[in-house]
């Protein structure tokens, strides 16, 4: 059973749509007791990275998600914010993010990016730089949604699977063990977000 996190910050209720629609079992988790029975997650996240890294400490759920994902190795996907938490910290802020995927998030800067505006709004094509079960069925060059003005960079570039382009290539799609992160919102790109969502709820 796919476990939804929701710990005040994210897009719930489209995430929970699409696993009802695919009849994938799952359940929303807002606190410690909900995670009985649940064998993968999602962490939606939105917003800025402090205040998701703030909302998480307060929910009471980082410790048995650090236990979970660490040490049980059950596989979560972190979306959006929810993929930048994973890192070690943030441009954006000043708390250390979870720290499960070596790597940092930095901001776009306008003169590498040539005065493209900010946030990256809008449809964006991958570039499937590594095979993975998360892109299994997916069309050839599939767009999904953006919306964000920093990014997750990996310090080993083995955990990258795919890029985009905007202005300058950037990471969007990383998976080092069980662990994934995506910056694109799946839950807002049609059929190549619901065929993503489905194969990470088969993994």
């Amino acid at each position: 059973m796919i476990g939804i996190v929701d710990y005040g910050v994210g897009n719930i209720k489209a995430f929970s749509n699409i696993y009802q629609n695919l009849n994938t079992p799952f359940k929303i988790v807002k606190n410690i007791d909900d995670f009985e029975n649940i064998s993968k997650l999602i962490l939606p996240g939105v917003g800025s990275f402090d205040h998701a890294m703030t909302s998480l400490q307060s929910s009471g759920m980082k410790e048995k998600l650090d236990e979970l994902v660490l040490v049980k190795k059950l596989p979560i996907l972190g979306v959006c914010v929810g993929m930048q938490m994973l890192a070690k910290s943030s441009e954006e802020g000043v708390l250390n993010g979870l720290g499960w995927i070596d790597g940092v998030v930095k901001k776009f800067y306008k003169s590498k990016i040539k005065n493209s505006p900010l946030p990256h709004m809008g449809w964006n094509t991958l570039n499937i730089e590594k095979q993975n079960i998360i892109f299994d069925n997916l069309e050839e060059n599939p767009r999904y949604y953006f919306l964000h003005s920093y990014y997750f960079e990996c310090n080993n570039k083995e955990d990258v699977i795919a890029t985009a382009t905007y202005g300058e290539h950037f990471e969007c799609m990383i998976n080092y063990e069980n662990i994934y992160g995506i910056q694109c919102h799946p839950e807002k790109s049609h059929h190549n977000g619901i065929q993503l969502l489905k194969n990470f709820g088969e993994l």
